[in-house]
């Protein structure tokens, strides 16, 4: 009896296809651009927030709104690469290009990934710090070992669990802080449309532009976005995956948008209201305490230390795509190739923490070299979405074209201006 009703369900629903909700449908596919969120709040953003917040107050939060609209389409464009060919970045560049070019531009994507897995320790390893009060050292390898751990005895599925879990507590940390201070809303809404550039306020401007693309969640997204199986034979199929990554992504970046501001918010309402410029996340951390109590410190640096795990995390996949892809093979963890590409990029970060003394330079230089290789990122992501050879009927048309060359050109002249900031600094120092 019970498999007859069984039968009668299934039957109906097979004759009403609409009763399968459309909105559940969409929730499948989240969870590949919150991967390459974690990258667009990591611990170098919260540098570059707070500055911005505490120096110029709202003035600047149009530069976050900037910034997510050109990484929407940058993410979304490179996520079709991923869903009509069946290649990440790393495999594609390694199939169309010549090798002696691919390998200069897979190395250095390599390079890139290490520098941002530095960034992120660290950053982790300060929260440890604000906690617990252990050495920044000691904390860098506490975090790298429990990356290990998550990456290497958990599934691509369970990461993205905890990835999605960790974006969320982070949301919910800076939500509970903008409750504890008073925001000017109005000025707060036109600062998110209105452009304006205080003065002194361009090497923060092209810090937060600059920095928001970041090479290895290109490498990223274009891998993580195929963990949803489809039939790439079927152009129906490829035409509802490019629907619904184009919600995922949009979704995400808004996310990460939400997250950024809420930290530009929270450092003009504490910070700049009170004249104090804040450069330092440890900084940030001890001046918050006798503003807003022990509460609002302890939420913030639980939130640092998630952001530093979680994005940790996203750079070691970047790094085991990227590695894996040179031998023509999508990640799997449990693969040598993938496996290699992790330990590179968390190993040689951790080994570098332990040579440097001092952990704000190691941050300046991990930009440097970001900044030096997302222009080589950026421009083979074009090519390669440009080409028929490479895309068939679904490559960039004209205008999405030079668009993209647009977005890239403005994102290379932002990243060579704020390198040559970076070394201008450093000389007068």
């Amino acid at each position: 009896m019970i498999n007859y009703f069984k039968k009668l369900k299934k039957d109906y629903r097979t004759r009403n296809p609409k009763l399968k909700s459309s909105a559940f449908e969409l929730l499948k596919y989240i969870g590949p651009g919150l991967l390459v969120t974690v990258g667009f709040i990591d611990p170098g953003n919260w540098a570059s927030n707070f500055a911005a917040g505490s120096e110029f107050g709202y003035a600047l939060l149009w530069v976050v709104t900037l910034s997510t609209v050109m990484l929407i389409i940058l993410q979304h464009n490179v996520a079709h690469l991923g869903i009509v060919t069946g290649l990440c970045l790393s495999e594609a560049a390694n199939k169309y290009l010549p090798r002696a070019g691919s390998r200069f531009i897979l190395w250095s994507a390599i390079g890139a990934s290490i520098s941002t897995s530095l960034a992120e320790i660290l950053g982790g390893a300060i929260a440890l710090q604000m906690l617990f009060d252990i050495p920044i050292k000691l904390g860098a390898v506490l975090v790298t070992i429990f990356v290990f751990i998550m990456m290497f005895s958990n599934s691509y599925k369970k990461i993205e669990r905890y990835i999605i879990a960790f974006v969320s507590l982070i949301g919910l940390s800076f939500i509970y802080e903008l409750f504890l201070v008073e925001i000017d809303w109005p000025v707060a809404i036109e600062s998110w449309v209105k452009p304006s550039i205080p003065e002194g306020s361009m090497l923060i401007i092209m810090s937060v532009l600059g920095a928001v693309v970041m090479p290895h969640n290109l490498f990223l997204h274009s891998e993580v976005i195929q963990s949803r199986q489809w039939n790439l034979e079927d152009d129906k199929v490829i035409e509802k995956q490019l629907k619904y990554e184009f919600f995922d992504t949009f979704l995400s970046m808004v996310i990460g948008w939400a997250i950024n501001s809420a930290m530009i918010l929270l450092a003009a309402a504490t910070f700049f209201r009170e004249g104090m410029i804040v450069d330092d996340l440890g900084q940030a951390h001890s001046l918050l305490q006798p503003l807003l109590g022990n509460n609002a410190v302890i939420v913030f640096a639980i939130a640092l230390l998630f952001a530093g795990i979680s994005s940790s995390m996203t750079s070691g996949i970047a790094a085991g795509s990227i590695f894996a892809g040179m031998y023509d093979e999508p990640y799997n963890i449990k693969d040598i190739h993938s496996r290699t590409g992790v330990v590179i990029s968390l190993g040689v970060a951790l080994l570098i923490i332990f040579l440097i003394s001092n952990p704000f330079m190691g941050l300046i230089i991990s930009q440097a070299i970001l900044s030096m290789q997302l222009p080589i990122t950026v421009f083979l992501q074009v090519r390669l979405t440009s080409s028929e050879q490479v895309m068939g009927k679904y490559a960039n048309k004209s205008f999405t074209k030079w668009m993209l060359y647009t977005i890239a050109g403005i994102v290379t002249i932002l990243n060579i201006l704020l390198l040559i900031s970076f070394f201008v600094d450093f000389n007068f120092q």
